[in-house]
């Protein structure tokens, strides 16, 4: 089985750009022999996303319209980082401008391609904890709803299929993963996986 580009690229050309994303047509030969056509979403940053769990087991979550989808959306903290800037101090930027707080630790949890069919945007996603507090931010474009859930309580509400994100989702259960693991701090985990009203 070869692991290289069935397509051939006859031209391409870009057909749309704007700051953040670039759409790129080409014309192709495709894997059956016949010509055809492909397009390309061009990402100009790459997506970060932050879980920032405090010492209580509470996340921090952004809620906003989401113009694409037409619905509002319950989030992590996310945005784009260009690519000359670093990741973890994009994913801090990020952080404290959304829901302003800071984070004293960081750990990566995913690397993942996004929708890697139509476009290439990649995304890293983080668990933060050590929380403190900084300086709200958010950018122009951007009208935020904050509020802290609880980690079992987000749990369920990905499962029950409440929040759709996919970072925040990925996330969610790649953390509750390292937390059934032993793989994140004792004294976070137990507050992370005890029920808020102590049930």
């Amino acid at each position: 089985m070869s692991e290289t580009d069935p397509f051939q690229i006859l031209s391409a050309h870009i057909a749309y750009q704007n700051p953040w994303i670039s759409v790129e047509h080409q014309d192709v030969l495709r894997p059956d022999g016949r010509p055809g056509i492909y397009g390309i979403v061009r990402f100009a940053n790459r997506a970060v996303g932050v879980l920032p769990i405090d010492e209580t087991g509470h996340v921090w979550m952004v809620g906003q319209f989401r113009r694409p989808v037409e619905a509002w959306s319950w989030e992590m903290p996310e945005g784009g980082v260009p690519y000359e800037e670093d990741i973890e101090a994009g994913a801090r930027r990020e952080l404290e401008e959304e829901v302003g707080v800071r984070a004293e630790t960081l750990v990566k949890v995913l690397e993942m391609d996004l929708s890697n069919s139509v476009c290439d945007e990649t995304a890293t996603c983080f668990v933060a904890y050590g929380l403190s507090r900084g300086n709200l931010a958010p950018e122009g474009t951007e009208v935020l709803t904050i509020k802290q859930l609880h980690f079992t309580q987000l749990l369920a509400e990905v499962e029950a299929g409440k929040i759709r994100d996919a970072l925040t989702v990925a996330t969610v259960y790649r953390t509750y993963h390292l937390a059934q693991t032993n793989q994140l701090p004792a004294a976070l985990t137990q507050k992370m996986l005890a029920h808020p009203d102590g049930e």
